[in-house]
């Protein structure tokens, strides 16, 4: 078993924790143990854009020294935020030197970071050799029959330097639903915006969004979506309600972590899961398949 440095962030220990529990079930599957860093802080959130924000990119470098201090030189995390977040200070840090003398200065009392973190999304461990095969092999409940639709939002694909797969045409989550069974669905609006943390200023916006990725995927045939981002997976889920009473016809349908549904397939615990911590609970169309 390959131990790799973790970095839970703050929402896999809050609102997604059923992603986080669920993944140590899909980690060891493909012979790796998430390893949580000792010490963790806020990543800051999102990449801070604005050219004198340094101080925002603190809580990143403080995480990324804390992976060097437990002796790793790589780093994982289930957010996409976090991973988008972490990834671009790290490389900020490496190509900018002023912005690096001044974060170092900021970090005055710490270890000072090397730079030689290589920091990845928990998702492209299934691009490494040999990955995707152990995780067919430990299918235990193949997810025959259900149709899903993986959206991938904004946050893995873009920047491009950023991007875990093609930003136009990605294939890495329907890669891992082909692995355990299931039949991924395409649609154009996978690696469309769910309108992000306008949910809080603006939610009529991010209902029209939900209303316009869901309808999609339902017209497709799709029976349920997977993220690997808090925040799609939150907007995706609990607007459906606001888009049901604002448009007629609208039907539900279930979004989960891809963590929970390779979990079920894995022969996981249905209660670890935390379906019912969803607004739209997946477990009718999970029984109607038999899967569990």
């Amino acid at each position: 078993m390959k131990k790799i440095a973790y970095y839970p962030g703050c929402t896999m220990k809050t609102t997604g924790a059923n992603a986080e529990k669920t993944a140590h079930t899909v980690a060891a599957a493909i012979g790796i143990e998430l390893d949580e860093l000792e010490k963790w802080n806020c990543c800051g959130t999102v990449f801070q854009l604005t050219d004198d924000a340094i101080m925002h990119h603190v809580g990143s470098i403080r995480n990324l020294i804390h992976t060097q201090e437990q002796g790793y030189d790589e780093l994982t995390t289930l957010c996409a935020i976090c991973y988008n977040t972490v990834k671009r200070v790290d490389a900020l840090y490496a190509k900018n030197t002023e912005k690096r003398e001044r974060l170092t200065a900021f970090l005055d009392e710490v270890e000072k970071y090397r730079g030689s973190v290589k920091v990845k999304h928990f998702l492209e461990f299934f691009k490494d050799d040999g990955n995707l095969e152990k995780l067919s092999g430990s299918v235990k409940k193949p997810l025959a029959g259900l149709k899903v639709m993986p959206y991938y939002g904004c946050l893995l694909l873009r920047p491009e330097e950023m991007a875990i797969d093609d930003r136009e045409n990605p294939s890495l989550m329907e890669e891992i639903l082909k692995a355990v069974g299931a039949e991924p669905i395409e649609s154009p609006y996978r690696i469309e915006c769910c309108g992000s943390y306008e949910t809080v200023e603006n939610p009529a916006l991010v209902a029209q969004r939900t209303d316009n990725i869901v309808s999609d995927s339902k017209k497709r045939g799709a029976q349920m979506i997977i993220t690997a981002c808090p925040l799609c997976q939150f907007n995706l889920d609990s607007r459906q309600r606001d888009v049901a009473s604002a448009f007629a016809g609208f039907s539900p349908i279930p979004v989960l972590y891809f963590t929970q549904l390779l979990h079920i397939a894995l022969g996981g615990d249905p209660a670890l899961a935390g379906f019912a911590e969803h607004s739209i609970d997946p477990t009718p169309i999970l029984s109607s398949l038999n899967i569990i």
